[in-house]
C-alpha cells in the first residue's frame, strides 16, 4: 500500500461522490466542488506536489463533512464521507513518517 494508490482511490470517490449528488440532488455545486477538491490530489499523486497537500485536503473535508454530519446527522453522504476522510488522512500521516 503506497500513499498514491490511497490517493488515487479516495480521489476516485471523492469524483464518484460528486457524481451522484449531481445525479440524485441535481447538486451541481457537489460535481464543481469534488472537481476542485481532486486537482490536488492528482498532482501529488502524479508527484506534481507534496504529499502534504494530499493531507490538508483529506484534512479540510474530513471536518467539511465532520460538521455537516453533526448537523445533518445522515450518514450518507456526510458521515461516510467524514470516516473515509479520517480513515485516508490517518493512512496519508502514517505512511509518510515511514
Amino acid at each position: 500500500m503506497t500513499a498514491t494508490n490511497i490517493i488515487w482511490v479516495y480521489t476516485a470517490l471523492i469524483v464518484v461522490g460528486g457524481f451522484i449528488g449531481f445525479l440524485k440532488a441535481k447538486s451541481t455545486m457537489s460535481l464543481i466542488t469534488s472537481a476542485i477538491c481532486a486537482v490536488p490530489l492528482v498532482l501529488v499523486a502524479l508527484s506534481k506536489a507534496p504529499l502534504l497537500l494530499a493531507q490538508l485536503v483529506a484534512g479540510a473535508l474530513m471536518v467539511f463533512f465532520a460538521l455537516r454530519f453533526s448537523s445533518s446527522k445522515k450518514v450518507m453522504p456526510a458521515g461516510m464521507m467524514a470516516g473515509l476522510s479520517l480513515v485516508t488522512l490517518g493512512l496519508l500521516l502514517w505512511l509518510a513518517r515511514a
